[in-house]
Formats: structure tokens, C-alpha cells, sequence
């Protein structure tokens, strides 16, 4: 005759099956992919119904700062605990019989979370009975709760994480888009005849910089030309380019006939002040070109020095006024104006090449720009780009850009 089991065994039995149970429904919610919200209803059911804990308070670790991620029956403690303070020394279940922090006192354990050394999560367990403390079927699954809360924690931070990095993969290539749109605003049909020879390269420390070059042909004779360079780098440097190439195209392509480049500064200075809300400025360097008469007409808007090189001389254009944006009135604009009698190539450049530094900290500066002008001098424009760069990243070895860097190159022939 079979020896009837006892009782304790069926009760050890009936809590093996609950415990694989609630380990299958938390896996299932976790493998099915749903939402954080779902998986902590399903603990917390698991929690109150199953095992009648009725106050409880979930911190987690979100990059270095504690968030309470589920609460109930803790009347707002949850906002009034310090866990950085109070919490992370404790590395096992605590059981709290006595504690100096008032709101503690409110709980009757604490269970750390931890990973590899590096704590998760602290969870909160009150209104137990003291009496029962020690033998209660609740205190009995402690370990339980934690190894079940662990697996939470840990689902939430992988969950996390990939919505991290979707949405990293989201910016990129939102960035891409961006960066190709960019180089929309560049122009790309520079002119090379027997009369001017033109060409630019632009290389951007991000995917978007704030560096911008233009060249444009006003009519057979006429050229406008520029170069600016926005406080700042990134995203943001880049959306106030993308508003003044669009402010600046407008102001020359309909009142170049009647718009001088005084005016030109003094509007463009108007709508970067509008844009930029004195949070950023524009450096910036514009020319006018006539080809029949062999004048140059510039302004230099605190932007770095482009060089006008000929047989004999080199010539920094630094006329003109303050950076766009800087106040709201500029009290001074200088128009300089040049006639050429020869030959002369014009490099305008951002701070990106000039400061460039090789490791010994030593910046590249014009010096090195103007040597390498002269000594290609009689190349295309082109051809003079490609020298420059070349002498760039031979200058710099194994340094990074430190910044956008832009250069325009003109040769203006004299016949």
C-alpha cells in the first residue's frame, strides 16, 4: 500500500510549479517583445496577487541616474528616497529592523539587483508583519523575487539599449540625409576659362559642418563670390548655414543690380541676428568680380584673411567689419576695392586649415598656405586644392581635423 506523501511536500510542490510558472510568464512577455510597461504589470500582478506583497517601490540604474520604474502602496516615499545616498552601500537582502532615514523605516527589505558587480536595481518590500518576519512565506521568496526582479531589470536594460541604438541608427541616417542635402548648397559648376578658374573643397569634421563656400555669375562680365564660417560645429552650425546660403542667394539673385555689399552685409547681418538669436555668428568674406575692367571688390566680415597672391607680392584682404550676428547694428562696414594688373590668385579659407595642429602642437597657419600657393602657382585651381590638402595631411600625420575646413580658390587672368 503506497504511503500517503505529506503535506509539505504537495506545499513545496505547489510552489516549485508557481515559481516556474511566474519564470515562464516574465520569459514569454520578455521573448514576445512587449513593452516595458507590460512586463512590469506582469511582475507586479505576480507580486500583489500571487504572493499578497502589498507595498513596494522598483528603482533602476538609467545611465547613472535612479528611477523609480513601478511603486504602489508606498504614498509617494518613492519620490523622497535618496537611492545614491541611501541605498547603493546595501550589496545583499537587507532585512531594515532599524534605520537612522526616516523613510526606510517604512520598508522592511531591501533586495539589490546586481550585474557583474554593478548594481541594477534596488527594490522595496514593506508592510510586512514584524512578528513574522523571519518565518514568512514572503521573506522564503526574497531570493526568488530577486532572481525574478533581476531578469526584469536586465530585460528592460537590453530593451533599452536597442532602443538606443535604433535610434542612434535613426540619427544616422537622418545625418547622411543631411549631410547629402548639404552639399546640395554647394555649387558645383565652378568655372575654368581664359578668364577666371575657380574650384573649392570642403572637408567636415561631422557628417554637417557650418562652413560654406558660393560662387555665382551675375551676368558675362560679373562674379560674386563668398566664404563664412558659423560659431560652432554640428547640426545646429549647420542649420544657420543652410538659412543664410538661402538669405544670401536671395539678396543676390534679385537685387544684385541694385544691391551694394554694404547693403549685402548690413541684410545678411539682420537675418543672422533673427536665425541665431545671439546664441551664434557668421564670419564671412564676399566678393564682387568684373572681369572687363579688372576690379575686385570685397568685404571682410571678420572672417580669416584671404590671400590675393601675384609675381610679386602677397596681400591678406582683412577690410571690411565685425562677424554677422555679433550686434544687432554694425557701427562700421569698409568696402575695399582693388584693381589687378596681372595675373593673381585669391585662397579663401576657414579657421579649420590655418589651425590646424600636427602633434607637436604646432598650427599649419598661412604661412604654409602661401608657400604652397607660390609654388603651384602656374596649376589649375584645381590641381592647387589638391596640393593644399595633400599639404595639409602630410602636416598634421595622424591628428584628426579639429574642425570643418574650407577653401575657395580663384585665379583671376589678366590679359
Amino acid at each position: 500500500m503506497d504511503k500517503e506523501l505529506p503535506q509539505k511536500y504537495y506545499e513545496k510542490l505547489e510552489l516549485n510549479e508557481f515559481k516556474l510558472n511566474s519564470l515562464l510568464e516574465i520569459t514569454k512577455a520578455i521573448n514576445n517583445n512587449l513593452s516595458i510597461e507590460s512586463i512590469l504589470k506582469i511582475f507586479e500582478y505576480i507580486l500583489r496577487e500571487q504572493l499578497g506583497i502589498s507595498k513596494l517601490i522598483l528603482y533602476a540604474n538609467d545611465s547613472n541616474q535612479w528611477n523609480c520604474i513601478l511603486h504602489f502602496g508606498s504614498r509617494g516615499l518613492n519620490k523622497k528616497i535618496n537611492v545614491q545616498k541611501e541605498l547603493t552601500h546595501i550589496k545583499d537582502i537587507t532585512v531594515i529592523e532599524s534605520s537612522s532615514i526616516e523613510t526606510l523605516n517604512s520598508f522592511d527589505i531591501v533586495i539589490p539587483i546586481f550585474h557583474k558587480k554593478t548594481a541594477l536595481a534596488y527594490l522595496l518590500i514593506g508592510d510586512l508583519e514584524e512578528e513574522l518576519i523571519a518565518i514568512s512565506p514572503g521573506i522564503k521568496h526574497m531570493p526568488f523575487i530577486q532572481t525574478l526582479a533581476s531578469i526584469i531589470v536586465v530585460a528592460i536594460e537590453n530593451k533599452r539599449f536597442s532602443l538606443e541604438l535604433i535610434e542612434q541608427e535613426l540619427d544616422k541616417k537622418e545625418m547622411e540625409m543631411a549631410a547629402e542635402m548639404q552639399k546640395l548648397l554647394f555649387p558645383t559648376n565652378l568655372p575654368n576659362d581664359e578668364n577666371i578658374d575657380v574650384a573649392a573643397r570642403y572637408e567636415s569634421k561631422h557628417l554637417v559642418g557650418g562652413d560654406y563656400y558660393d560662387f555665382l555669375s551675375l551676368n558675362d562680365n560679373e562674379y560674386f563670390f563668398c566664404i563664412a564660417d558659423v560659431s560652432g560645429k554640428g547640426t545646429s552650425a549647420a542649420l544657420l548655414m543652410s538659412n543664410f546660403q538661402a538669405k544670401l542667394r536671395a539678396n543676390i539673385k534679385y537685387n544684385y543690380k541694385n544691391i551694394s555689399l554694404k547693403e549685402l552685409v548690413e541684410n545678411l547681418n539682420e537675418d543672422v541676428n533673427n536665425a541665431a538669436k545671439g546664441e551664434k555668428f557668421i564670419t564671412f568674406f564676399a566678393g564682387h568680380y568684373n572681369k572687363e575692367n579688372k576690379t575686385l571688390q570685397y568685404v571682410n566680415a571678420g572672417h580669416n584673411y584671404p590671400i590675393l597672391i601675384n609675381s610679386k607680392e602677397q596681400i591678406f584682404l582683412n577690410k571690411g567689419c565685425i562677424g554677422l550676428g555679433m550686434l544687432e547694428e554694425i557701427p562700421k562696414i569698409e568696402i575695399s576695392k582693388i584693381q589687378l594688373k596681372e595675373d593673381a590668385i585669391l585662397v579663401c579659407y576657414t579657421d579649420g586649415l590655418v589651425e590646424l595642429e600636427n602633434s607637436n602642437g604646432v598650427a599649419f597657419e598661412t604661412d604654409n598656405l602661401i608657400k604652397v600657393v607660390e609654388r603651384n602657382f602656374e596649376k589649375t585651381m584645381n590641381e592647387l586644392d589638391q596640393k593644399i590638402f595633400a599639404r595639409l595631411e602630410e602636416f598634421k600625420g595622424s591628428q584628426d581635423l579639429m574642425d570643418d575646413t574650407a577653401v575657395l580658390s580663384c585665379k583671376f587672368i589678366v590679359k
